[in-house]
């Protein structure tokens, strides 16, 4: 049978033997000669130079296309201005309205005795705002400490006092971190108006001249009856709370806003709060 085009096709293969003689795959695939150029035979009268024995050299590395640029990387580094001292807050002029806390940046200290509901007052505040806000307990920072923790409970002392400090001094980065990022903050603390080196002088030095200082002191009944609904470390005598809840008194004449939720539950003081917060923007005290 003749083929319109092309060569004739190999015969088929048989199993066990090699290729049919007198079939070159050369004639089934037409191209150029394979294999090295013949070499021409020498001029007459000239000795036959030693053919160089050609030496396989490396292959040529197959061709790589250039690197694509790399894809922008969504979940990569995101700059983050540095945390300083948080400055006091400018005074509105006498003709403008009162500035409103729930939409403004700020740093919030909460001071109060144990029993006082700092810290569910705090957290209520924080979880309603209106812009975004972040609470942060020392008390929590303090506990942070696992192994070695110095509990007051078992007497003030040199140690205890040193994670005191160590944890207001995170306190006051960590605050001083969200600040800058545009998160208000509040914190809490049973700072006493007799340690003015221990309280408010560092949480001024750690935060900043702008914290904003507030007094949470319900009657001692109050707190009393608080602390008796607390567990673990968190909970005192009742000796105890009565002597921090004396000392605490200090603060009537300080300067500092105080607020008593005796009779107020949590939205309500949080609600008085701002009202506080408010007064303090226009005119922030001197502390």
């Amino acid at each position: 049978m003749q083929h319109p085009v092309g060569s004739p096709l190999p015969p088929p293969h048989q199993p066990g033997h090699g290729p049919v003689p007198g079939w070159s795959p050369a004639a089934h695939h037409p191209g150029p000669p394979q294999g090295p150029a013949p070499v021409p035979p020498p001029a007459p009268g000239y000795p036959m130079a030693p053919r160089p024995v050609p030496h396989p050299g490396p292959a040529p590395a197959p061709h790589q296309p250039a690197p694509a640029p790399p894809a922008p990387d969504t979940t990569g580094h995101v700059p983050l201005p540095p945390g300083g001292p948080v400055a006091v807050p400018s005074v509105p002029p006498a003709t403008a309205a009162a500035p409103d806390p729930t939409t403004t940046t700020l740093a919030v200290l909460l001071i109060g005795p144990a029993g006082a509901g700092k810290t569910s007052v705090a957290k209520y505040w924080a979880d309603h705002r209106r812009v975004p806000t972040a609470h942060i307990s020392l008390d929590d920072v303090r506990e942070w400490v696992r192994s070695g923790f110095a509990d007051p409970q078992t007497g003030w002392n040199e140690h205890s006092e040193a994670q005191y400090r160590l944890a207001r001094r995170t306190c006051g980065f960590s605050a001083r971190n969200f600040l800058a990022n545009g998160i208000s903050c509040i914190l809490d603390d049973a700072v006493f108006p007799d340690r003015p080196v221990v309280g408010l002088g560092g949480w001024k030095r750690h935060v900043g001249p702008g914290l904003l200082p507030v007094v949470l002191l319900p009657g001692l009944d109050i707190v009393l009856e608080r602390n008796a609904e607390r567990s673990g470390n968190r909970r005192l005598t009742d000796e105890e709370v009565a002597r921090i809840h004396g000392r605490m008194a200090g603060w009537y004449g300080s300067g500092l806003p105080i607020i008593d939720n005796s009779q107020l539950d949590i939205p309500e003081t949080a609600h008085l709060l701002d009202e506080v917060l408010s007064r303090s923007i226009a005119s922030p005290p001197n502390w």
